[in-house]
């Protein structure tokens, strides 16, 4: 399995399907993937999430990145691994997390919100850090904390984030971001999806002239 940089280098979007219905997984994945995602994550709190997960990693195999979101219990990412997931994310700092997901051979992407929480997660040895709520801060606070970061590990702003935010937060120094409601809400229909998907690739694409 790639390691997080090589699947940013591929797409650095994260796809994060809060309320997926198993049935729907394969579907709404492809769509994803047919628009250019590479990494998509099922949040723990939505219905069966682990038969999603086991959908979508049967599906895809190593052509994706897939794996939990709202990850807030270390023994839940014995489950996400059996399920065929390889990424683990949580919306908080925490060690015991990222460590199982070390042991266990996952990507682990903890949500930090402060440089104390930034530096812990990344002497736990995080792959990536999530910036959350992103909606609560600014390009500004990215922008102050790239200064003192290591400039090898990336950040990910998420939280109300939408196709039009890329280029502020980019600029900060954002190498990629989490999208939720705006990508994706149970019940929205496959022809949104796509064009929602393919409007965030082309903003992204835009940040890169």
């Amino acid at each position: 399995m790639k390691d997080l940089s090589a699947w940013l280098s591929e797409c650095p979007l994260i796809a994060i399907l809060r309320g997926l219905p198993p049935e729907d997984a394969v579907a709404v994945g492809t769509i994803l993937y047919k628009a250019g995602f590479r990494i998509i994550e099922v949040p723990l709190n939505s219905p069966d999430p682990f038969a999603s997960i086991a959908a979508l990693s049967k599906h895809f195999g190593d052509r994706a990145l897939i794996g939990a979101g709202t990850v807030i219990d270390p023994l839940a990412v014995k489950h996400v691994v059996q399920a065929g997931g390889h990424l683990v994310v949580t919306p908080h700092a925490d060690v015991n997390i990222v460590h199982k997901a070390k042991v266990l051979g996952m990507i682990a992407i903890p949500g930090i919100a402060t440089p104390t929480e930034a530096f812990s997660m990344i002497a736990a040895e995080a792959d990536g850090l999530k910036l959350f709520p992103a909606e609560a801060y600014s390009p500004a606070v990215l922008r102050s904390l790239r200064a003192v970061l290591p400039p090898l590990v990336p950040v990910l702003p998420v939280g109300g984030i939408a196709a039009g935010d890329f280029a502020g937060w980019r600029k900060a120094g954002a190498a990629g971001f989490g999208i939720g409601s705006w990508l994706y809400k149970p019940g929205r229909g496959a022809k949104k999806i796509r064009a929602r998907a393919e409007e965030l690739i082309v903003a992204w694409q835009d940040t890169l002239d």
